[in-house]
């Protein structure tokens, strides 16, 4: 899947990945979300997985985005 494939529903910001493209939420053309956002270290995940940190005010725009 590529960058244009996917629908962004949040605004660019200028978080903590020092990139204006983030943190953000994307919708695929499948209906997966996906997030993009600085890496978190809580806590090691399974293989194949990742966890990243976004401001809950990223997640809330994604959801008025998206109609919920």
């Amino acid at each position: 899947m590529t960058r244009g494939e996917l629908t962004r529903l949040t605004g660019p910001g200028s978080g903590p990945c020092g990139e204006e493209d983030c943190p953000n939420v994307y919708k695929a053309a499948d209906g997966t979300i996906v997030v993009q956002g600085a890496p978190d270290g809580s806590f090691a995940p399974p293989e194949g997985e990742a966890l990243v940190r976004i401001p809950e005010s990223v997640l809330r725009e994604a959801v008025r985005a998206l109609g919920w």
